[in-house]
């Protein structure tokens, strides 16, 4: 293999469209309470209306590209899965559509369905833990922290440029995820990701993609734009920025 096919000629991250649990958890937090009310898991939370159309308009702008994607990849979560089929399905693209758990959002395990103020309530001691470790490193028990993101993302990685190098790859995921794409791609630090992630809330259905390109004296990924949502207003789509949180804050 050429040391060019190692990776795919581009690289196109898309975060899931608007979900019916960032409207129950923005009710949850204006209201101040400390329990978010949503019956699914978060797994299973499906996407709003809105959310519905956002990924429809990802698949015809992806459909008027140039360069058509030669496989989507997606988180299965069901807003994830949903955004990426009703974008395959909208852009009339014809390509595999293939589910793959490391993409899958952060794991919040006991803070799942908890508000800020229900963390501080329930569970002080947690609170306490990640102001004073951060969020790239906390680990709440059951849950994950950024860094374990991470490694799912270098894993994924490896597997799209051994399986789709030389090809244009889509990828549904989550917030997070898509941070840790740029975190492992570009090789940023923590302070690097961390301020990225302050300076702005990603969009629903935005576009964050790479290119290959020369890289620090080689070839690899390089980052041509972040969070983006031409593929909204050219369609006249709504623009969301709900935090990828449903079910506890990040």
């Amino acid at each position: 293999m050429r040391r060019r096919d190692r990776w795919p000629s581009s690289l196109l991250l898309v975060r899931h469209g608007e979900s019916a649990g960032n409207v129950a958890r923005d009710a949850a937090e204006s209201a101040g309470l400390p329990f978010i009310d949503i019956a699914q898991r978060d797994m299973d939370v499906p996407l709003s209306a809105r959310g519905e159309q956002q990924a429809r308009a990802v698949g015809h702008w992806l459909a008027q590209r140039e360069g058509r994607p030669s496989v989507v990849l997606a988180s299965p979560y069901i807003r994830a899965e949903r955004t990426a089929a009703l974008a395959v399905e909208a852009g009339g693209l014809h390509v595999p559509l293939v589910l793959d758990e490391r993409l899958r959002e952060r794991e919040f395990g006991i803070l799942d369905r908890l508000t800020k103020v229900g963390i501080t309530q329930r569970y002080p001691d947690q609170a306490e833990a990640r102001a004073r470790v951060g969020k790239f490193y906390h680990r709440p028990p059951g849950g994950e922290s950024w860094a374990d993101v991470a490694l799912r993302v270098r894993s994924a990685l490896d597997s799209v440029t051994r399986e789709h190098g030389g090809g244009r790859v889509v990828i549904v995921t989550h917030q997070v995820v898509i941070l840790m794409f740029r975190y492992v791609l570009e090789h940023l630090g923590e302070a690097d990701v961390l301020a990225i992630d302050r300076g702005e809330e990603l969009a629903n259905c935005s576009v964050t993609s790479f290119s290959l390109g020369p890289r620090r004296g080689a070839e690899g990924m390089r980052l041509d734009r972040f969070n983006e949502v031409v593929a909204l207003e050219e369609e006249h789509a709504p623009v969301t920025h709900e935090p990828d949180v449903p079910l506890a804050p990040r």
